[in-house]
């Protein structure tokens, strides 16, 4: 069957009417998460396989965020479908308003590799929880994740409800041919602009989630060493291939010296002396963003690591002691486990680095000043953050994930992502035993009253 043919099953589901009954979708859910219960296992292997990704980061990751996000949505589905009353307007008197949550339609969801479990399934239940029909395409960089994707979605769903679809760049490019009612995408800034350019052909509502240079902050009152240990944690998970992964450091002169210390004793703490043979660190996905990572090392001063195996697909941890702005390392966003640190005087020093690059996905803050983190916190926009601590955000389903400017456009998370696969549709219900002239031909004299209803609301 073709791309085309395909899409056009998916409508004709659609038109049915059968993901818009709420049992239909809790029910669906609740096969999805047996399944997912089920095949866990097999899952953690598909990981290795592809990455050497520890079972402890799987799980943590992956697919322990995907089944806490199911069970979520599963709970409250109920709930969240619930037509949402609203204040109603004076000028509608009488009325009632509600807001109705519709689902858009058909959805394409576009994964990307360095969580290619993760960020498959956590958008794709909430598409299913909203009432649309998906369009699955996993990463073509880890084949045996995707393998699996595709063997779970295949045991739960009717192919015209969910499927999957396999392929490289050419079937991306034929998806993105189509016209959608909703697109997802997780990836790079760069190939989010070409699916940004392929939504707008069709006025299609997009979320772009991207990533950007994202910086870390060391003041001189930080506790340097927690601030090492954190770092170690949020800078090497996954092998640095994290868009949320702080990106460069940016830290007080004063406590320079006391951190790189600090930070390489925390890596021998978490992988050894050796981390290449660590089950803990994960490999680089494949040799072509392993040749990307080894230039950016070149001619630099590897203070911590800096050694490279490009048959194990291996880069160390490492630390680039003041790189130069113009660098390949300070070009664009790194997605492994490189951290350049730049060390600052005060605090233009941070913005003069800082405004070199776009708005990025996080922002992270060192600090035991509160009027510090609060400033930096204001002066610059991002998608998300944390003070003394890294990536931890994102763990909350509470807090919307998203993207700024380049980093993203729109956000998802517990309900959110029920939201965003939803069109919130405004609906007026007009009573018939009163109708006041005011809006009505002839307006002379209508005027001020008119003014004083709008004051009103």
């Amino acid at each position: 069957m073709n791309i085309p043919e395909l899409v056009q099953l998916q409508k004709n589901y659609f038109a049915t009417q059968q993901t818009k009954d709420i049992s239909f979708r809790k029910s669906t859910l609740k096969r999805l998460q047996k399944e997912l219960i089920a095949r866990e296992k097999d899952i953690i292997k598909a990981l290795h396989d592809d990455f050497k990704k520890p079972e402890y980061e799987a799980v943590m990751t992956e697919t322990s965020i995907v089944l806490a996000e199911l069970k979520m949505a599963i709970k409250n589905i109920h709930s969240w479908s619930k037509p949402q009353r609203v204040l109603p307007s004076l000028l509608n008197f009488p009325s009632s308003a509600k807001i109705y949550k519709e689902p858009y339609g058909t959805a394409l969801i576009i994964a990307p590799w360095n969580y290619p479990y993760q960020l498959a399934f956590a958008p794709l239940l909430g598409a299913i929880a909203a009432g649309n029909t998906v369009v699955l395409k996993p990463s073509e960089l880890t084949p045996n994740t995707s393998k699996i994707t595709k063997e779970i979605i295949e045991a739960v769903f009717d192919k015209n409800h969910v499927t999957v679809i396999e392929g490289g760049v050419d079937v991306s490019t034929e998806l993105l041919a189509q016209r959608w009612d909703y697109i997802f995408f997780t990836g790079s800034v760069p190939v989010g602009k070409i699916v940004a350019k392929a939504a707008a052909n069709h006025l299609t509502p997009v979320t772009l989630e991207l990533g950007g240079k994202s910086p870390c902050i060391i003041d001189e009152t930080a506790n340097v060493k927690l601030a090492a240990k954190r770092l170690v944690w949020g800078k090497f998970i996954n092998g640095g291939q994290t868009c949320i992964a702080p990106d460069y450091l940016l830290i007080h002169t004063s406590v320079k010296e006391q951190f790189i210390q600090q930070f390489k004793e925390e890596i021998f703490r978490a992988y050894g002396e050796n981390p290449q043979n660590s089950p803990d660190f994960p490999r680089i996905v494949n040799t072509r963003n392993f040749d990307r990572l080894a230039l950016m090392l070149e001619n630099e001063n590897c203070v911590i690591g800096g050694q490279t195996d490009r048959d194990d697909r291996y880069i160390a941890p490492t630390l680039i002691d003041e790189p130069s702005l113009d660098s390949e390392v300070m070009k664009g966003e790194i997605f492994g486990p490189i951290f350049p640190l730049i060390s600052y005087e005060n605090e233009s020093d941070i913005e003069k680095v800082t405004s070199k690059y776009d708005k990025p996905l996080a922002l992270y803050v060192f600090t035991n000043r509160n009027s510090f983190a609060k400033k930096m916190i204001q002066r610059f926009s991002f998608g998300g953050g944390t003070i003394n601590d890294t990536t931890v955000h994102f763990a909350n389903h509470r807090l919307p994930f998203g993207g700024v400017g380049e980093s993203g456009i729109g956000g998802y998370h517990g309900k959110k992502t029920f939201d965003t696969f939803s069109h919130h549709k405004g609906v007026v219900s007009r009573g018939t035993w009163l109708d006041i002239s005011t809006r009505y031909a002839p307006y002379k004299g209508k005027l001020q009253q008119l003014k004083t209803l709008m004051k009103l609301g």
